[in-house]
């Protein structure tokens, strides 16, 4: 034990009773609360001079510095001033997403330390947060819990913890002994952070926050915040196809613009080299902008606001996303493989109907034996604990029995904590002097070991299947007069039915799954008659009946399914619809088959012997009430543990992918177009059709106004009418393609058609080219309609007055034209313009709006006449 630990061992009262609420105070003032100060973070320069590290912001550095050279030969910095500003703007922009999605997962990561820890206080059993636990509480751990704090076990049953935070150790079996003097971490010790991975126990804490030995070894731990998602991959792919296309493209339009020049302008044929530089350098400067232009830098910024939005939105609804890529992958699921109690359910246990056997007339009441056997608390009416124990408890008060009391008779000497691989519960205890083993659990596994007539186990037996097929959870009590662990030749005490009623909301999230192409599958501890009533209830499988009998292929236990080979097993898996009785081997083993079969899969759990299939699952689903390890292996958290929130999320995965799209859809469009316009222009003249201040303003500050819009969009209800999407599908489906390069290439008509008119027909005046660059912008503005109404047959208009993200965005990008074109000057290349010329400008670019809206409204028509 170090000497830290010593030190506080000989501060603290080491009472079994609980503080009182004048010590608690006192030892918060003394030690602090329990929270583990953060590691340093990065300083909020460094982060912003970080932006400056982009590949793409260095060139335009480098171009901007070399300009500047020049302007101040020329005397004109404008350009100069134009470029820094752009650079200036887009890094400032990066760095405030950046530092506003830390925000969030810090408020995110501060839910943790509001965890509930069951705690004793002033001699009563209470629930408190994590952050107020104090040096000398008694604090109540149980399978499933992290420990809140560092300890000394006064008290252990069968106590299994993992270690591994600290030592690495998976598995460390303790007791109240303190062992080896020499050893790191004594058997009586316990430490934050560790899990309890069996058994029951109670400490007294020794030492909170920063004191803790995670807290002096390895201070916090962070949420992983950087994911490389299979979104991130295939935007990834698509920038560097970009990239390389407009490499090829700026680097022909170099040589292209600058033959022309030396093959047309004098100066190539005089001694000016100043002049010469300074035409080299604009071109060079022109195929520096393309670069940029042709990588889309918006799209990890739509991405990141996409992703932060959901986030925030899906805490709304009831779903903590823990890890990025669930937001996106929900929306690729196909399968659910989801638990029965407390997501289909209400979760709210509670005693039906109790039938009493024993036939021993020594036996102790059966009273006796639930008093004895369980560990849940109950305080001021609210339960503490297992649900089921907790019913059993308020069975008890509600036949005026006062479980308390009844405890104070029992002195336990062992015990033997409930396991999915047992499926049962004992307790040694002594009452009065004479030792009794009392037995609770699985009805099929406490019967088999009681001693009864057939009569009797007939009888028995049809009435738990009679409580199984109203959907029921059964449990079997048993006792027996013996010193050791002997769990044969038992006395049945009786059975219970404890009903959980099914939440309301279930059978209609079920069917929506359905209709969005999503198998659910049941796979749950209970029995096969009560799985399946409740797949009954809810529309998973048929009812039973002469016209329409269950296909018993949908129907397996999962000892039944252990027993199947691993060829029969994969050719299964797609019918199956209940699994009962399932072990954590067979759910981690059907979700592992279904990811073969190219599913992807979603998992719910609660419980520590979860946390295998929720890890191996491609979203593992956790719910607010289950256990800390079953939340540390999951992705998401259904805080109200409904079914109805993983719907609503994998609503939100499909809307968020299909905002992506959107903004993939209006970028490329703007970056064809300009790609397009500049080499076009090589035809009709060397003078620049856009200046490099106007491609900026449009790229990287329009594109990034556009992702504000179109990632704050709200979900939408119809993509849950189509089936899911590939999780390989490229982000760019060929309906979208299609579009992209048609609207792109009309675009580049239009303005070629006005760059021609303007450099040969009428020539060029500052106005007109004004009129040029505003009915470019203005083009991209009316396609900003379009993108949002992309994926769908309704009109640009639904829903218009909720879309106020993109309300604001069109108002702020049509103000900012508008000041650039009346302010710009000498900067941007423009004077400013009348309001009849604006007026016929917006008319003149309208029909991009219009005519989408013609097409939706068509396809729409086309949709219906199929249906009908």
């Amino acid at each position: 034990m170090t000497n830290r630990m010593r030190t506080n061992l000989d501060d603290i009262d080491m009472r079994k009773n609980g503080l009182t609420a004048a010590e608690v105070a006192e030892s918060r003032a003394k030690h602090g609360e329990n929270i583990l100060t953060p590691p340093t973070r990065v300083s909020l320069w460094r982060l912003y001079l970080d932006k400056y590290n982009d590949p793409i912001i260095k060139i335009l550095l480098v171009a901007a510095a070399v300009s500047l050279g020049l302007a101040f030969v020329e005397g004109n910095f404008a350009e100069t001033a134009g470029i820094f500003l752009a650079v200036f703007l887009a890094t400032t922009v990066g760095f405030y997403f950046e530092r506003d999605a830390a925000r969030k997962f810090d408020v995110l990561t501060a839910i943790g330390e509001e965890q509930p820890v069951k705690a004793v206080r002033e001699d009563t059993v209470c629930e408190i947060a994590r952050r107020d636990v104090v040096v000398g509480d008694v604090i109540i751990i149980e399978t499933g819990d992290e420990v809140p704090a560092d300890g000394i076990l006064f008290e252990a049953t069968d106590l299994q913890m993992d270690e591994s935070a600290l030592t690495g150790e998976p598995m460390a079996y303790k007791n109240t002994e303190a062992g080896e003097d020499n050893a790191a971490y004594p058997a009586n010790v316990v430490l934050r952070s560790t899990m309890v991975m069996g058994g029951s126990g109670r400490m007294t804490v020794t030492a909170v926050g920063d004191n803790t030995e995670i807290g002096h070894v390895a201070g916090r731990s962070t949420e992983m915040t950087a994911v490389k998602t299979p979104l991130n991959t295939q935007l990834d792919k698509l920038a560097s196809l970009i990239s390389k296309v407009g490499t090829g493209v700026a680097l022909s339009a170099l040589v292209i613009f600058l033959t022309h020049d030396i093959l047309t302008n004098p100066l190539w044929h005089t001694s000016d080299y100043i002049g010469m530089t300074g035409v080299v350098l604009k071109y060079f400067m022109m195929a520096v902008t393309l670069i940029v232009m042709a990588v889309p830098e918006g799209l990890p910024m739509a991405v990141t606001l996409a992703l932060a939005l959901n986030m925030r939105r899906m805490l709304k609804s009831n779903n903590l996303v823990r890890k990025l890529h669930a937001c996106e992958t929900m929306g690729a699921v196909t399968v659910i493989c989801t638990d029965k109690t407390g997501t289909l359910t209400q979760n709210k246990m509670q005693v039906a109907e109790m039938v009493q056997s024993a036939n021993d007339e020594t036996a102790p009441d059966l009273s006796l034996a639930i008093a004895g056997n369980t560990t849940a608390e109950l305080n001021g009416g609210r339960g503490i604990g297992n649900p089921t124990e907790i019913a059993l408890l308020l069975w008890l008060d509600g036949n005026g029995e006062d479980y308390t009391s009844l405890r104070k008779n029992i002195n336990i000497i062992e015990r033997l904590p409930f396991s999915t691989e047992r499926k049962y519960m004992a307790t040694l205890c002594d009452i009065g002097g004479t030792r009794w083993l009392f037995v609770k659990g699985a009805p099929e596994i406490v019967m088999s070991r009681c001693a009864m007539t057939d009569e009797k186990r007939t009888e028995m037996t049809t009435r738990l299947t009679a409580f199984q097929n109203k959907a029921m959870r059964t449990l079997a009590f048993a006792c027996k007069k013996t010193t050791m662990m002997d769990v044969e030749n038992m006395t049945l005490q009786g059975i219970a039915a404890i009903s959980d009623p099914l939440r309301h909301e279930v059978p209609d999230a079920v069917r929506r799954c359905g209709d969005a192409g999503i198998s659910v599958k049941i796979v749950t501890g209970d029995t096969a008659a009560t799985a399946v009533e409740i797949a009954r209830q809810i529309g998973i499988v048929a009812r039973n009946n002469d016209d329409n009998p269950i296909n018993e292929r949908e129907i397996i236990t999962g000892q039944e399914f252990a027993a199947l080979s691993d060829e029969e097993a994969y050719g299964r898996t797609e019918e199956i619809k209940v699994m009962s009785r399932a072990r954590p081997t067979d759910k981690m083993r059907l979700v592992d088959l279904l990811q073969k079969r190219g599913e992807v899969v979603a998992v719910t759990g609660d419980g520590t012997n979860d946390s295998p299939a929720l890890n191996h699952a491609h979203v593992g689903l956790s719910l607010g009430s289950g256990t800390a390890v079953a939340k540390n292996a999951s992705d998401m958290t259904l805080l109200d543990d409904s079914f109805d929130s993983i719907v609503k999320a994998v609503q939100w995965g499909r809307s968020l992918y299909r905002n992506i799209q959107r903004f993939v859809f209006f970028q490329l469009i703007v970056n064809i177009t300009a790609l397009l316009l500049v080499l076009g222009g090589s035809l009709v003249g060397t003078e620049l059709p856009l200046t490099i201040p106007q491609m900026l303003w449009v790229n990287l500050i329009m594109d990034t106004l556009a992702a504000m819009a179109l990632a704050s969009l709200p979900p939408e209800s119809d993509v849950m009418d189509e089936r899911p999407r590939s999780r390989d599908a490229f982000i760019i489906s060929r309906p979208m393609g299609r579009a992209i390069i048609i609207v792109g290439v009309l675009f580049f008509a239009v303005m070629l058609t006005m760059l021609y008119y303007f450099e040969v027909v009428a020539g060029v005046s500052p106005e007109e080219l004004t009129v040029f660059f505003t009915v470019f912008v203005m083009l991209q503005w009316w396609n900003l309609f379009n993108a949002k109404a992309w994926g769908t047959c309704e009109s640009a208009f639904r829903g218009f007055k909720k879309d106020k993200g993109l309300l604001l965005v069109l108002a702020i990008v049509l103000a900012g034209q508008w000041i650039i074109v009346t302010f710009g000057g000498e900067m941007f290349r423009t004077v400013p313009l009348s309001p009849a010329t604006w007026l016929a400008i917006m008319a003149a670019t309208s029909p991009v709006m219009i005519v989408g809206e013609l097409a939706r409204m068509t396809n729409k028509r086309k949709i219906s006449c199929k249906c009908l």
